[in-house]
């Protein structure tokens, strides 16, 4: 049976530096930076005060008043992409519905909601009816089914950071093996609350840059010294080549490629030599039947931690060689900051506007070079550079790898 190609048809965005798909865009290559001092509440006694948060988000403007109240950020975010993504893609639902399925991935599900129920509780405030379906991640998709009667299969995925990108992997295999037609893959997420920043702070995880929030999200930089949490949502639509073509849909890119591995190393340290994330690679490529030298630009996971970002550069060194031979890097994360399970699926439309813009995003507040982060991570800028295949990697605690490999899209022939 020959392999159906997979395309993109739709895609949405909520970012810290913008809020759809365009504004993100534009300010990514213009090389915006949407971290600041936490304003969701009060940061002062915490040895982290600065996050990247969605900024000017009016959730009545994507959904009715109504059902933004019952939902807690992180679906309201997920939703939000997933409707620009939907509506923007041209899709007729009703026709079809029980042949469209929506996987959704995030790392925390509502835990700002629990954290603040539990506080509401201990001063003596009742616990409200909606508490547990503003919390299970598995509403944020089943909000979107009810909204736009989906009744497709319906999947959430909690494999941490790297959700969003096995969100896409698993929209692939429901397409390939016959599920459905159209799937959307959706990521979402929003952990800004106390307990939770107190303790990746404790772990020593998270950038205190508190004097420098624009300058503290320093990928492959020598004097990086943590992440920054970032919230978020992003979205993909995408369906079988024939699928898309029987509709007359727009095709932004092929999704050629896709893998996940584990380092089974440790439950937040990545495998030192990056081997686990070089596995991923290398099956991502396999799948896609390309050679490293085809991909054009990677969007690398780089958070900016000391572990993470060496060992990363080493797992893209062990696939595509050194500087002379390794596509340019960048890690859009420095100026979003982590979406965490949104990221995989922001950082891949990234990916593919790069293929169709011919621009390559910076990797921003790279000063300081690492003699042990030694590769082309376009630092600063964005450049200019024409390309017809990309790598977005996603990387999490527990050891989970994710690649995903977009292609640019020609119509009757494989790239």
């Amino acid at each position: 049976m020959e392999k159906q190609r997979l395309v993109i048809t739709g895609m949405g965005a909520v970012t810290p530096i913008g809020i759809g798909v365009a504004e993100y865009w534009k300010a990514l290559v213009q090389g915006a930076c949407g971290i600041g001092k936490i304003t969701r509440f009060d940061a002062s006694s915490l040895r982290v005060q600065i996050a990247a948060q969605v900024k000017a988000f009016d959730p009545a403007a994507y959904m009715p008043k109504t059902l933004a109240r019952t939902m807690a950020p992180f679906m309201q975010y997920a939703y939000t992409a997933a409707k620009e993504a939907l509506e923007g893609s041209g899709l007729e639902i009703a026709p079809e519905s029980d042949r469209i399925g929506i996987v959704m991935g995030t790392a925390m599900d509502g835990v700002t909601t629990v954290a603040q129920t539990q506080e509401a509780f201990d001063a003596g405030q009742r616990v409200g009816p909606r508490f547990v379906p503003m919390t299970i991640g598995n509403i944020a998709a089943a909000q979107i089914a009810i909204s736009y009667g989906i009744h497709g299969p319906s999947l959430t995925l909690n494999t941490a950071c790297s959700a969003g990108g096995d969100a896409v992997m698993t929209a692939a295999m429901l397409l390939r093996t016959g599920e459905a037609d159209a799937v959307l893959a959706v990521g979402g997420e929003s952990i800004l609350c106390p307990i939770v920043v107190a303790g990746l702070a404790q772990a020593q995880a998270l950038s205190r840059r508190n004097e420098n929030p624009e300058g503290a999200c320093r990928p492959f930089d020598a004097k990086r010294d943590g992440f920054v949490i970032g919230e978020g949502g992003g979205a993909l639509l995408i369906e079988t080549e024939a699928h898309a073509l029987a509709r007359g849909a727009t095709i932004y890119a092929e999704l050629a490629g896709y893998a996940n591995t584990s380092d089974a190393h440790h439950v937040t340290a990545p495998c030192p030599d990056g081997a686990g994330a070089a596995e991923c690679m290398k099956r991502a490529l396999a799948r896609a039947e390309m050679v490293p030298s085809e991909i054009g630009y990677i969007n690398a996971h780089g958070t900016s931690t000391v572990l993470g970002d060496k060992a990363e550069t080493l797992a893209i060194k062990a696939v595509f060689g050194g500087k002379e031979t390794a596509p340019p890097v960048s890690s859009t994360k420095s100026a979003t900051g982590h979406l965490m399970g949104a990221g995989g699926l922001t950082e891949a439309i990234a990916c593919i506007l790069a293929i169709q813009e011919g621009i390559l995003p910076p990797t921003l507040h790279l000063d300081t070079p690492d003699a042990v982060c030694d590769l082309d991570y376009v630092p600063h800028t964005a450049r200019r550079a024409e390309i017809t295949a990309a790598m977005s990697n996603s990387l999490g605690f527990g050891g989970q790898n994710s690649s995903l490999i977009f292609r640019k899209y020609h119509r009757g022939e494989w790239c």
